[in-house]
């Protein structure tokens, strides 16, 4: 090797130190840099003439374990959503109250009957019937402050989708220009590493609103798509739209169909055309925007079907009247007479009858519809899952509610009839003995506080009485917790607790005895919307029992979620931890790299050196 080779070998040995040197002092001055990957050079042999070799700076390495840093990604969706569910269902907690604890709907419920039990044994006393209202004035209020909370809760996750979505399209653009930069550039100098960081970085920030996966090429670029197989970026970013709604209310939902949506939806527009509805076709299902979208549109709304079921369940309770039919007998069979007078919309018309031919009985529930467009109307509408739906316009007077009823059931055997007035008759088939009409009744409202019989309306949707009515916003059940009051004319003459017709002595405890056995003691059924049963199975039990069982299901719930959120918090940080490990910057190892970068820079120049010396004394020679 000529002196001239040994330099430009000893030359190439400073320029690779001083380039590790520089990498170094990059890797100390970013430990503490979120995202940061540890950098190294890629150094390769030269041959240098017929002996030795020079060393060459071949491009910078990211020391990057792409393994792990998938799983990080993965466990970054899942955290977020789990932490999401879990601030979001403590704070539904907050709403509902501790249980057993005050200033919840069970404290409150449990005031009303203490209340009444004082106005049953001092039915003359006026604190007892004030004390009642206020009770009842108590539970009203925190009804209505409990679906306020929820709906809050509702229009915070809307306006989070709204975020998210922002920020979203933010981290794409930044992804796909990044995509760009890689592309026309050198594939691996420090100012690619560097980008490819600042992408890490935006496709970490995506994969924390969604689950994502990540397609890597030959030329340094990336596609995402979410798991569920929509491409999100590529050379160029998709773009997401979102539709806030604005205000929040019990009656707002979502739905597939635009038009009868009242909440925002997640479409997303792809570059080169078409779109897709990302809520209707369940694509994103992790992260922070597949959180809000479950919390707005299942557990929040489940939440407000629990309020709204207690709501009624209290109302109805205490102002629906079971009056039997009246047994009719002709020639044609033999059945019920029934008074449809003071049916309202909403109310239900019973009819149990056997079945001879296959022994089977059926219980038929008859509601009344004002609407006919609402119809028909499903099982599910009285929650109990015996029962057989039937909803018939009464828009159309009797006559016409006796044709429905015919045509909906003469294939059961049954006749239906208007003999007089306001009456329906209904009789089965007589001597062909296919069928039997075992009962028949109706369950209507009573509003009137005098009407001679102890149920009255104590609560009610505003100013109207509450009868389940179904209309074009559906059931009258939807958001009543947060309409539900006491009675005006109760807070007007109190007397009313106990008065329930012309003539009642003021000590009579008939109406006060029945409030508090319907509070205490009935048994229902409640919807399974509400989370408490199953259609098959729906949960069935006095008012104090199922509101004991939704605050204790929405307990535990709320614990289940911060335990997920807690553990994929442990998942979260491990990864973390084994990724900094891995991938991030060691001072430690940094510092050793230096000494050793140090004594080869050393080494270097004593070569450099000594070729110095000996040019100079073969000058001197010559």
């Amino acid at each position: 090797m000529s002196l001239g080779q040994a330099l430009a070998t000893a030359m190439s040995g400073l320029r690779a130190n001083q380039a590790a040197l520089a990498l170094v002092s990059s890797n100390v001055a970013n430990a503490e840099t979120p995202g940061y990957i540890k950098k190294s050079l890629i150094q390769t042999a030269t041959t240098t003439a017929d002996y030795g070799s020079s060393v060459r700076v071949a491009g910078v390495n990211r020391e990057l374990d792409a393994f792990v840093q998938a799983q990080l990604r993965t466990e970054m969706s899942g955290a977020a959503y789990a932490n999401i569910r879990s601030t979001f269902l403590a704070n539904l907690q907050g709403v509902y109250g501790n249980p057993d604890s005050t200033g919840t709907l069970e404290s409150a419920f449990n005031t009303l009957t203490t209340a009444i039990q004082a106005l049953s044994t001092s039915p003359d006393s006026q604190s007892a019937r004030i004390g009642v209202i206020n009770a009842a004035q108590a539970i009203a209020q925190q009804l209505n402050q409990a679906s306020q909370g929820v709906q809050a809760l509702r229009n915070t996750a809307e306006n989070g989708l709204a975020s998210s979505v922002s920020t979203a399209n933010n981290a794409m653009s930044q992804i796909a220009a990044i995509n760009n930069q890689l592309l026309s550039g050198n594939q691996t100098d420090a100012s690619t590493a560097s980008l490819l960081d600042q992408r890490d970085q935006y496709i970490n920030q995506l994969s924390q609103l969604m689950d994502i996966k990540v397609v890597a090429n030959d030329s340094n670029q990336v596609s995402v798509f979410t798991t569920s197989g929509v491409q999100l970026v590529g050379v160029e970013a998709a773009k997401l739209t979102f539709d806030a709604q604005g205000t929040v209310t019990p009656n707002t939902f979502w739905n597939a169909d635009p038009t009868k949506s009242a909440l925002g939806t997640l479409n997303i527009y792809f570059p080169h055309g078409g779109s897709m509805d990302l809520i209707a076709t369940n694509s994103i299902r992790s992260g922070a925007i597949a959180g809000y979208i479950e919390l707005r549109d299942k557990t929040l709304v489940q939440a407000q079907s629990q309020l709204d079921q207690l709501a009624a369940s209290l109302s109805s309770t205490l102002s629906d009247q079971t009056v039997a039919g009246t047994p009719a007998s002709t020639a044609g069979g033999d059945g019920f007479d029934l008074d449809l007078a003071g049916l309202q919309n909403g109310n239900v018309i019973h009819v149990s009858y056997k079945d001879n031919v296959t022994g089977q009985t059926h219980n038929l529930s008859i509601v009344r519809v004002d609407d006919p467009s609402l119809l028909p109307l499903p099982n599910s509408t009285t929650n109990d899952p015996n029962d057989e739906v039937i909803g018939v316009d009464f828009s159309g007077g009797i006559g016409s509610v006796v044709t429905q009823l015919n045509a909906a059931l003469g294939g059961a055997n049954l006749q239906f009839s208007n003999p007089s007035g306001t009456t329906l008759r209904v009789l089965d088939d007589g001597a062909a003995n296919q069928s039997d009409v075992l009962s028949a009744s109706t369950t209507k409202t009573i509003t009137a506080a005098n009407s001679g019989a102890p149920q009255f309306s104590l609560f009610t949707d505003g100013n109207v009485a509450y009868t389940g009515a179904i209309g074009a916003n559906g059931s009258q059940q939807i958001g009543l917790a947060a309409r539900i009051t006491v009675n005006t004319g109760l807070l007007a003459d109190p007397a009313q607790l106990v008065a329930y017709g012309p003539g009642t002595a003021s000590g009579d405890t008939t109406r006060p005895d029945f409030i508090l056995s319907q509070l205490t003691n009935a048994s229902m059924y409640y919807s399974p919307q509400t989370g408490v049963g199953t259609p098959s199975a729906p949960y069935k039990g006095t008012l104090l029992n199922y509101t004991q069982q939704f605050l204790s299901t929405q307990g535990n719930a709320a614990d289940a979620a911060k335990q997920l959120a807690d553990g994929q918090s442990v998942v979260l940080n491990t990864l973390q931890n084994k990724m900094d490990a891995t991938s991030g910057v060691n001072i430690d190892d940094e510092m050793a790299h230096l000494l050793a970068l140090q004594n080869a820079y050393s080494a270097n120049a004593r070569v450099m050196s000594a070729i110095k010396d000996m040019y100079t004394a073969l000058l001197q020679s010559m």
